[in-house]
């Protein structure tokens, strides 16, 4: 455990170039236990980098805080476990490792990440009030993600907490410190009724870049992002710009063109980087989560496909499942070529589309 622990603790190595020195050398362990000269010819990897993963102090640190997940009974999952959530594993930047205190499941099949502005209104409480009771209501029971802050992100935890359901609340710091502290109270209801989760250190401080950086676990963790309330600048317009990159949906509940707190949902809609949300029937319809079952199409005995859209056929056929980036990345196309030639194949009943751009072949 200390060598998964002691990858993201070398200077200068960030999630990305840790995946590549786990996938040249073979295994965690192997990068700790390569000689120098050997860790030199790996691309991004100089003298000084090569010197840190070879010296010792790293793995002292990282013993360090294995006994304090133990003595604090802490999870953690690892990016090559199996535990690992499939969502992060799509997302190209996501966490090495993350910790975790509660039970969650990473597998749910709907998990919602629900944010907005720190100075939320009335209004904006309201919605999300309305928001979390409605998917209830509708029988879908999401997971709720957001990140334990003021305003928006505490109103959609304690909704979901209201309602039954498991939230995760991401932090900016380690485990060993919560905040902000007014909200100690609903942080450990949440680790009773899901997760308070970081990939952060437990002595982590407090730092303004380290609340950005979690933002994509927000973004990463779940199936869409709704932005209940947000200025024309803030945190839930980079987590909704992030959630866009990972070619996730984004929602966002629209305002009046006089408020200033609805500035940021109304350029998200404006600019077509979000979803109008008017209802919980907007994400059911977008989302494919209608409540009524739909009728079967009528597959073609013999239709005929392209070979791309064979390729395609024979990916969704090994893997059961699979996200159009990832489909994308395996055949090296465009994800708009590859959504194109989705679109082709489920027109042609041979493949269904499910919540979070995620698709399989039809039985």
């Amino acid at each position: 455990m200390k060598y998964k622990i002691g990858i993201g603790l070398i200077p200068g190595v960030g999630d990305i170039l840790a995946k590549k020195l786990i996938s040249y050398c073979g295994g965690v362990e192997a990068v700790f236990k390569e000689k120098k000269a050997a860790l030199t010819k790996i691309p991004n990897v100089g003298e000084t980098l090569a010197a840190s993963i070879t010296g010792q102090d790293i793995l002292k640190k990282a013993d360090k805080e294995v006994d304090y997940i133990f003595k604090h009974h802490i999870r953690y999952s690892f990016y090559l476990d199996d535990d690992y959530p499939v969502r992060l594993k799509n997302c190209p930047d996501s966490p090495v490792i993350f910790f975790y205190k509660g039970d969650v499941d990473f597998k749910h099949p709907k998990i919602v990440s629900i944010v907005g502005t720190r100075r939320a209104t009335q209004y904006g409480k309201d919605l999300c009030n309305r928001l979390v009771d409605e998917l209830c209501k509708y029988n879908h029971h999401p997971v709720v993600v957001s990140g334990l802050a003021f305003g928006i992100d505490i109103c959609a935890h304690r909704a979901a907490l209201r309602n039954g359901l498991p939230t995760i609340a991401v932090l900016g710091h380690g485990l060993a410190q919560l905040y902000p502290a007014a909200h100690a109270a609903t942080a450990r209801e949440i680790a009773g009724q899901g997760a308070l989760l970081t990939e952060f250190l437990s002595d982590s401080g407090i730092d303004r870049n380290n609340f950005v950086r979690r933002n994509r676990l927000i973004a990463g963790l779940s199936d869409l992002t709704i932005v209940v309330e947000s200025y024309i600048r803030g945190g839930a317009l980079i987590t909704a710009d992030i959630a866009n990159s990972y070619n996730r949906d984004v929602f966002a509940c629209p305002g009046r063109l006089s408020d200033d707190s609805s500035a940021g949902c109304n350029w998200l809609i404006k600019t077509n980087k979000a979803s109008l949300l008017q209802s919980v029937a907007d994400i059911e319809y977008l989302m494919g989560w209608d409540k009524q079952q739909k009728a079967p199409v009528q597959r073609e005995l013999f239709p005929e496909i392209s070979p791309e859209e064979e390729a395609i056929m024979k990916i969704l056929r090994e893997t059961g499942e699979c996200p159009i980036d990832s489909l994308g990345v395996a055949l090296q196309m465009p994800v708009s070529k590859a959504s194109t030639l989705l679109l082709n194949l489920e027109l042609s009943g041979l493949v269904r589309s499910l919540p979070g751009k995620v698709y399989q072949a039809a039985q």
